[in-house]
């Protein structure tokens, strides 16, 4: 069975609906988020955050559409036609605002599906996110174990729940190991290349609702970050855990390719 593995990283982008913090009207939402401290703040975690685990992926046969506004302003617009450019994986999306933005997120994503594809992993990432090195490699594996289950409804979610929560506030990084479902990282959603779907077509936090759902809790698979501009910035429900053999200080370069210093570094820049 081909598997097609398709995400959808939206970097600023100024849609009319799909954020948890509210603005009167689009041009308060469009100067808040092209805020030129904001971006460049958004840019570093980005970069040093989200970036290095997708150009590290062990299995490199994916696609990552990044999604912005043809307005982002400079420099961060021509930044992210390069990096496009240089990463094969990665495609550029420029959507202007749409009054509905699940329909925006698709119209970003529709083109680069893989027609040939037997199945398309979907999956959503927040641009200062991480996941985990293996994450492409390891979902393709997972969902051959439980490709019946897919075959009943043609839906399928398949969830990895062992993470680290990122809090930087006051110039200082908080870590802390959480076991959670549906956060919405490392999360993929298995559907036909015809459906009409993506990613963000679902409310990640009742996927129960369209479809059945496996959850995976090994390994740690997600970084999530919280701090001053993230539109959400409540862990959600879950339970803490601690490692075990492996001190945070290694597990995180090994599993996510870089280290805790990148983090501090951040929250010191403003996180």
């Amino acid at each position: 069975m081909k598997v097609q593995m398709l995400g959808l990283c939206r970097f600023s982008y100024v849609g009319l609906r799909g954020f948890q913090v509210e603005h009167e009207d689009y041009q308060s939402r469009r100067a808040y988020l092209y805020d030129p401290d904001r971006l460049e703040r958004r840019w570093q975690w980005f970069i040093q955050v989200a970036m290095p685990g997708w150009m590290a992926q062990t299995d490199p046969d994916f696609t990552l559409v990044i999604m912005t506004g043809p307005d982002l302003p400079e420099p961060y617009l021509s930044r992210l036609a390069a990096l496009c450019d240089r990463v094969p994986q990665l495609r550029l999306a420029l959507v202007p605002p749409m009054a509905k933005h699940r329909e925006a997120c698709l119209q970003a994503v529709a083109p680069h599906v893989d027609g040939a594809a037997d199945v398309v992993g979907h999956f959503r990432h927040d641009d200062d996110d991480a996941v985990a090195l293996d994450y492409v490699e390891r979902s393709r594996a997972d969902f051959a174990r439980v490709q019946d289950l897919w075959r009943v409804e043609e839906r399928l979610s398949l969830d990895y729940g062992r993470g680290l929560m990122v809090k930087a506030a006051q110039g200082r990084v908080s870590i802390t190991p959480w076991l959670c479902h549906n956060m919405g990282v490392a999360l993929t959603i298995f559907l036909r290349p015809d459906a009409g779907l993506s990613a963000l077509s679902f409310n990640h936090a009742a996927l129960g609702k369209w479809m059945p759902g496996v959850s995976v809790n090994t390994p740690v698979m997600f970084i999530r970050s919280i701090h001053r501009d993230s539109d959400s910035g409540a862990m959600g429900q879950g339970t803490a855990w601690q490692p075990q053999d492996e001190p945070l200080a290694r597990l995180i370069p090994r599993r996510f390719g870089f280290g805790r210093k990148v983090m501090d570094e951040l929250a010191r820049l403003g996180g």
